[in-house]
């Protein structure tokens, strides 16, 4: 009997597979299981360990307003977690698992290189089914998406990589198995249509949270989203960036509107640091912003404006 013959593509699909066996067996210990119980209720999610001494980021809407929480390794070590702080904002939290044992990190990568197309892995603890991996792609960047309270989660990335309820606080990686996002929401009765919070957000987060349990952060009133220059209007002034941010709402009264912005903006650069994304404008509204005025640069329909705005202080 002669053998059936080898696809043409089977050396592809081989590399494939062996680049996201290799990113799961790279990522995979640092994802946990959380356990959550408030009340009579319990719940779970999942977790990314992100220092060996135990911190642990998640999702906020899985652990604010716990009264205990457990976390299990993906080796099923069990230990008890506490909340050090929760941002709705970006829909993060940070845990510290109460163990003197080092335990396995995950990576930070940088989600401002990622690229529509690019191989998304989504490792977390669905429907209870520990360890489960997804594959897909880096559906689209600079998503935003409206929170439990109301305000936008912004700079989130949308990938196909299937999530369930479970996933959430899981990891998003890359082929390389460094984190790129932390899982945090899907769209029901949508197919392929699930987000994560950026690594470069979460990294902000974190630092705040370790530092003062919680995030203080400046505000202008505006939402936005990643958005490409035309080629036309970088040229007529001279503008090296190649992406601003798209202002897709402005608040009545906030600092934005009191400075002039206009929805359908494209915001170019505050306080002289060049706006390439909404991951670039969070980390510019950081707490040492408010009251502090700044030139703010933008193109509007073609034409550039210059606009003086001062940040107040986020509630």
């Amino acid at each position: 009997m002669l053998d059936a013959p080898i696809p043409p593509d089977a050396a592809l699909l081989d590399a494939y597979s062996a680049a996201v066996t290799a990113a799961v067996e790279r990522a995979g210990p640092s994802v946990v299981n959380v356990a959550v119980r408030k009340g009579r209720a319990g719940g779970a999610g999942s977790g990314v360990i992100v220092s060996p001494d135990g911190l642990i980021l998640t999702n906020s809407h899985v652990a604010s307003g716990a009264e205990a929480l457990t976390v299990a390794t993906a080796e099923g070590r069990r230990f008890p977690a506490r909340l050090l702080g929760d941002d709705p904002d970006t829909d993060l939290a940070l845990l510290r698992a109460d163990t003197d044992a080092a335990l396995p990190a995950a990576s930070l990568g940088d989600s401002a290189a990622l690229r529509p197309g690019q191989v998304a892995i989504a490792i977390g603890n669905p429907l209870g089914f520990s360890s489960t991996v997804t594959a897909g792609v880096v559906s689209a960047l600079g998503r935003t998406l409206r929170g439990a309270g109301g305000r936008p989660i912004e700079d989130l990335i949308q990938t196909d990589a299937a999530l369930n309820p479970g996933n959430s606080g899981g990891a998003l990686v890359d082929s390389r198995g460094e984190v790129v996002g932390i899982n945090t929401a899907m769209i029901g009765g949508a197919q392929g249509l699930c987000f994560a919070v950026a690594a470069n957000t979460a990294r902000l987060v974190l630092g705040q949270l370790v530092r003062f349990g919680r995030v203080r952060r400046a505000r202008l009133g505006l939402s936005g989203q990643l958005e490409a220059i035309p080629r036309r209007f970088a040229r007529a002034h001279g503008l090296d960036q190649a992406t601003a941010v798209l202002v897709t709402e402005v608040q009545r009264g906030s600092p934005a509107d009191k400075a002039g912005v206009e929805r359908g903006d494209l915001l170019v650069s505050v306080g002289g640091e060049p706006m390439l994304g909404v991951d670039s404008l969070l980390r510019w509204l950081s707490g040492e912003r408010v009251g502090t005025p700044a030139e703010l640069v933008l193109l509007r329909r073609g034409d550039m404006r210059r606009l003086t705005v001062t940040p107040e202080e986020r509630a």
